[in-house]
């Protein structure tokens, strides 16, 4: 059940990913993301709790290879990541497949006490970044720091104080008050991933342009006909 769910989850994030790159409104970019990092989170939980009985393994850097890489590299800018927090730290949670393959001077953040950058150089020939400012609440960047594991970055980000958050940063806290001001409260908070998803693709056909609402129509036609199909292949 629960790798099913898992597998569910990280379709849908693939999807709003495809969404985001085509999304060109402000605010529907706003929105997409924030959905995006709430089934990121779920997931990350899901798959944390499916490998409880694994213990936590330390990366030792590889042996670099004597062959010197010709090819260029690009940067590629990160937006989706899974958080929890504890007393003392808020958790961010960075997938990258085979991160846990290069040397650990690869992996750094740059850190202030309310901002954080996270730099993954030469991983498969490509450099990765994620930068989140305007973070909630200050942070202490000497007790900060960060491991490397399987398929995963855990930023680990010192609170100044031990007050609960309930965002990443003042942004999505501004926004999601916003729409909870428009929306009513389960209009996207349901219980069903799926069902959040649909009713966030309805939100953003409504305020989207012609090329939008095409893609939006032509995702929203697909994911009903899956269900359709689903519930014959059960009868």
């Amino acid at each position: 059940m629960s790798e099913a769910k898992i597998k569910e989850l990280r379709s849908d994030i693939d999807e709003l990913n495809e969404l985001m790159k085509q999304a060109k409104r402000k605010k529907v970019q706003d929105l997409l993301s924030l959905e995006i990092r709430k089934l990121e989170t779920e997931w990350i939980k899901l798959k944390e709790t499916e490998n409880t009985s694994a213990a936590p393994m330390d990366v030792a850097p590889t042996t670099s290879t004597n062959v010197p890489v010709q090819n260029k590299r690009y940067q590629i800018k990160l937006n989706g990541y899974g958080w929890d927090q504890s007393d003392k730290y808020i958790k961010v949670f960075v997938t990258l497949k085979n991160v846990q393959s290069i040397p650990k001077e690869q992996v750094y953040c740059k850190l202030t006490d309310r901002s954080m950058e996270l730099h993954v150089e030469n991983l498969e020939n490509k450099d990765y970044l994620l930068v989140i400012n305007k973070l909630l609440e200050p942070i202490s960047v000497e007790d900060s720091h960060w491991k490397q594991k399987t398929d995963m970055v855990v930023i680990f980000l010192a609170k100044s104080s031990p007050n609960k958050w309930s965002h990443v940063t003042q942004i999505e806290k501004k926004f999601e008050d916003q729409r909870n001001s428009r929306f009513k409260p389960d209009d996207m908070d349901t219980k069903d991933p799926q069902d959040s998803v649909m009713n966030l693709m309805r939100k953003m056909y409504e305020t989207g342009d012609d090329e939008m609402k095409r893609m939006i129509s032509k995702t929203m036609y697909e994911s009903q006909h899956k269900k359709k199909t689903d519930v014959v292949a059960d009868l």
